[in-house]
C-alpha cells in the first residue's frame, strides 16, 4: 500500500486516538461530575461504516475532497441550488461511493466524523444531528429527508436525525469504567465545527452575527428566517427555532499573509488611524475566484496601484476587507435574511484593534471580539443542553 493510502486509511484510527486521548487527559477528580458529553466535527466530513461493526468501510472523505463524477446526479435528482449541488457535499461523497462500489453494500451506513466518534462513546450505530446531514440533504424544517433522496436505492444508508444537543444513550460501561465517568453520564448529538464557533461565541438572538477572520473571512448570521442560495454559497443550519446564515469570501488572512508577515501586520496595524477611511479600493483575493458575496469563479485579485507607505497600503487591504464584509451582510439581507445588528468577531484578525475599528466604522454596527472562539466550548455548551433535557 502507498503512503498516500496509508495515510488517508488512518484518519479514522487518528481520529479514535485523539479522542482517547483527549478523554485520558481529563483530570480524574473531575470525571465523577461529567453529566454529558458532545463532539463537534468538520461538516460533510463523511464515513461510510459496516453497520454490524462500526468499523469503516474505505478510506474517509474530508470536508474539503471535491467528488465530481457524482455531480451530474445529484445535480439532477436534487432541487436547482440545493446545498447538496456541491462536489464537496455529503451527498456527492455518498453517490462516488456507491457508483464505484459493486459489493459489500447491503451493511454499509452513512456516518459523519462527530457522528461515529460519539458512536465510540455511546454504541448506536447510526445517529446523527441535523447540522452535520444538512449536505446529505436532510431538511431541518420538516425535519425530514425529501422525497427526491428518499426514492434513491441508496437511501438505506441514511442515519437517524436529531436535534444537536440530543441525548443518545448513557455512556458504554466499559468507557464509563475506564475514566470515571457517573453512571447517568449521557452522550448526546453533535454538531459542525463552525457552528460549535458560533455557540461558544455567545450569539444567541436574530440580528447577531459571528464573522471569522482567518485564512478566508466567514459569516454566520443569526436569522428568523431561512434561506438557500448555492450560487453564492449561502445556506442556513437550524439553530432550535431560528437559522443559522452563512457564506463564506476568498478574501481574508490568506492574502494577508502573502504580502506581510505577522510581524509587520502588528507593527503597521498600530500606525492606521481607523477612524479615517481609506480612499484605495482593493478586492483582495489570494488567487483567482470568488463566491461570496460575488459568484465569480474567474474574478481577479484587485491590489493595486500600490502607495510607497506601506502603512497606508495595509489600511487600503483592511478597509476593503470589511467593505467586503458588509457588501455579504448586505447580500444576505436581500436574500431575505434578518438585518445585522451586531458582530462578534473570531479567527486570527479578531486580535488586530485597528481593523475591528475600521470594520465597526464601515459596518456601521457595534463590532466585538468574541470571548470564546474555540469550537469545543461550544460543543460543550451543547453537552450542557442536552443534561438538562
Amino acid at each position: 500500500m502507498g503512503k498516500p493510502m496509508q495515510v488517508a486509511m488512518n484518519w479514522a484510527s487518528s481520529w479514535k486516538e485523539t479522542l482517547l486521548s483527549l478523554l485520558e487527559d481529563l483530570p480524574p477528580t473531575l470525571c465523577p461530575y461529567i453529566a454529558s458529553i458532545s463532539i463537534d466535527g468538520t461538516s460533510a466530513t463523511t464515513m461510510i461504516i459496516d453497520s454490524t461493526t462500526g468499523e469503516p468501510l474505505c478510506k474517509p472523505f474530508l470536508y474539503n475532497e471535491s467528488c465530481p463524477d457524482a455531480l451530474p446526479f445529484v445535480t439532477s435528482i436534487a432541487p436547482e441550488n440545493h446545498t447538496v449541488c456541491a462536489g464537496s457535499s455529503t451527498l456527492s461523497k455518498l453517490v462516488s461511493w456507491w457508483n464505484s462500489h459493486n459489493s459489500d453494500k447491503g451493511n454499509a451506513i452513512l456516518m459523519h466524523q462527530s457522528d461515529w466518534l460519539l458512536w465510540l462513546l455511546h454504541g448506536k450505530l447510526g445517529v446523527s444531528d441535523y447540522n452535520n446531514a444538512l449536505k446529505v440533504g436532510y431538511d431541518p424544517e420538516t425535519e425530514s429527508y425529501p422525497s427526491w433522496l428518499v426514492s434513491q436505492p441508496f437511501s438505506y444508508l441514511l442515519p437517524t436525525v436529531k436535534p444537536p444537543g440530543t441525548p443518545i444513550e448513557s455512556i458504554k460501561e466499559d468507557m464509563r469504567k475506564q475514566f470515571g465517568f457517573p453512571k447517568d453520564c449521557v452522550v448526546c448529538t453533535g454538531t459542525t465545527d463552525s457552528i460549535a464557533a458560533f455557540l461558544a461565541a455567545g450569539a444567541t438572538l436574530p440580528g447577531k452575527a459571528v464573522t471569522s477572520l482567518g485564512s478566508t473571512l466567514a459569516i454566520k448570521l443569526l436569522s428568523t428566517y431561512r434561506i438557500e442560495d448555492s450560487r453564492f454559497g449561502v445556506y442556513s443550519h437550524r439553530l432550535d427555532d431560528k437559522w443559522l446564515v452563512g457564506g463564506a469570501s476568498n478574501t481574508g488572512g490568506a492574502v494577508l499573509r502573502q504580502i506581510f508577515t505577522d510581524d509587520q501586520l502588528e507593527l503597521l496595524s498600530q500606525q492606521i488611524n481607523p477612524l479615517v477611511a481609506s480612499t484605495l479600493d482593493y478586492y483582495p483575493l489570494p488567487a483567482n475566484g470568488e463566491r461570496f458575496p460575488i459568484a465569480d469563479p474567474n474574478m481577479q485579485p484587485r491590489l493595486h496601484p500600490r502607495p510607497e507607505n506601506d502603512v497606508h497600503y495595509l489600511h487600503g487591504i483592511l478597509e476593503s476587507i470589511a467593505r467586503i464584509e458588509a457588501k455579504a451582510f448586505g447580500l444576505l439581507k436581500e436574500l431575505g435574511a434578518t438585518e445585522v445588528e451586531e458582530v462578534y468577531t473570531a479567527g486570527g484578525g479578531a486580535k488586530n484593534e485597528a481593523w475591528r475599528k475600521i470594520r465597526e466604522r464601515v459596518l456601521g454596527i457595534p463590532v466585538r471580539r468574541a470571548e470564546h472562539t474555540e469550537a469545543a466550548y461550544g460543543a460543550a455548551l451543547l453537552a450542557l443542553k442536552g443534561a438538562c433535557q
